[in-house]
């Protein structure tokens, strides 16, 4: 049984060091926003809470799914990096990019740079699509955090990024491997609010129907969802599940459910996988506790 753990969207805190002149356009709306709200929303000890939790499960693997920046400023994702390594070995720890990480163009090249440990590939090659083999399972990290105008949190995949990741599910599926997609936002029509969507939701969802996958995590609502969109249909495959965590920080003050990660466990193959769901979450009372469990594909494991 290979066991992943996801969690998503801990907008890692307090802001580290900047200058005034980095806080131009889209960052300076976004900067009010924080001093408002956000840093008292995202509390850094509940997040330190839900890594001990996961830890003490001791995952395989464990996928973050983006917004660990709060406006992509450079400092932090240097917080960042310090934040992946306390998850554990670089190998074990797969990223992709959120909306907050790509705030701004500038923002762009000092997130591929840091954290590239965690988004390359198995030959080390960095881009999105990456993939890579753990175990039974192909992890296949798509991008859709792009920068967009002040009040706007859309992603995007495009169409190169969505044909190259139809050719790695078809590569796993050959591999005979189960293939789980991580990405940001919701990729699937009516995922989120306007304004919050992924733009090409449409078009990933016909490329799931196409190819299939067996499972896609997501993150950016900061509330549990689990949706399911067509596969290639019964004699070649099955639904998708597609399932989004909470903000893994979310604390009293936020709006939203408190801080959160997922325990998948995956067992099978890639004719018959089983896969379960266990949702962990922060309590008012100071724990982490086991919430529900969910047989996504077959029986619990």
């Amino acid at each position: 049984m290979f066991k992943l753990a996801h969690l998503s969207d801990p907008h890692l805190g307090p802001l580290a060091g900047f200058s005034l002149h980095q806080l131009f356009g889209k960052r300076a709306t976004g900067y009010v926003n924080w001093r408002r709200k956000r840093r008292h929303a995202h509390d850094m000890d509940i997040l330190a809470r839900i890594v001990a939790d996961i830890h003490e499960k001791r995952p395989d693997h464990i996928a973050c799914t983006g917004d660990v920046a709060h406006i992509g400023l450079p400092n932090e994702f240097r917080t960042a990096v310090a934040f992946l390594d306390t998850l554990g070995p670089r190998e074990t720890v797969s990223f992709v990019p959120g909306n907050h990480d790509a705030y701004a163009r500038s923002s762009l090249k000092p997130l591929a740079a840091q954290l590239a440990p965690w988004s390359a590939d198995d030959e080390s090659k960095v881009g999105y699509p990456w993939y890579r083999k753990r175990g039974p399972v192909a992890l296949i990290g798509v991008n859709s955090g792009v920068p967009t105008l002040p009040l706007m949190a859309t992603g995007r995949v495009g169409s190169e990024q969505i044909a190259r990741t139809e050719a790695l599910l078809e590569r796993a599926r050959d591999e005979g491997l189960i293939r789980v997609v991580l990405i940001h936002h919701p990729p699937y029509v009516g995922g989120a609010k306007r304004g919050r969507e992924l733009i090409d939701a449409a078009a990933f969802e016909a490329m799931l129907k196409r190819k299939g996958a067996d499972l896609v995590l997501h993150g950016h609502n900061h509330s549990f969802s689990l949706a399911w969109r067509p596969g290639p249909g019964q004699k070649h495959g099955h639904d998708v599940p597609i399932v989004g965590v909470p903000s893994a920080s979310l604390g009293p003050l936020g709006h939203g459910e408190l801080g959160t990660w997922h325990l998948f466990r995956i067992a099978g193959d890639a004719k018959a996988p089983r896969i379960t769901l266990e949702q962990r979450g922060f309590e008012p009372d100071g724990t982490v506790v086991r919430r529900q469990e969910i047989a996504l594909l077959g029986e619990l494991v």
